[in-house]
């Protein structure tokens, strides 16, 4: 399975602060699941940039598909 697989599993994405000064990606899913996923910020920071790197990628690919 890759990104571009898709799956039919619901899931829940929490993001928020810890009082440990982390930030913590919370993701539970339909089956159970519970994943925390801790960064620290300057790693949060460096993930959200490749987030919005990823929508305007996604962006122009969806441009070109119209």
């Amino acid at each position: 399975m890759g990104i571009n697989d898709e799956r039919d599993i619901e899931a829940n994405l929490q993001i928020g602060p810890t009082d440990a000064g982390m930030i913590r990606l919370f993701v539970t899913s339909s089956n159970g699941a519970e994943i925390p996923m801790d960064f620290d910020p300057d790693e949060a920071e460096e993930i959200a940039d490749e987030i919005r790197a990823a929508a305007q990628t996604a962006r122009r690919a969806g441009k070109k598909r119209r």
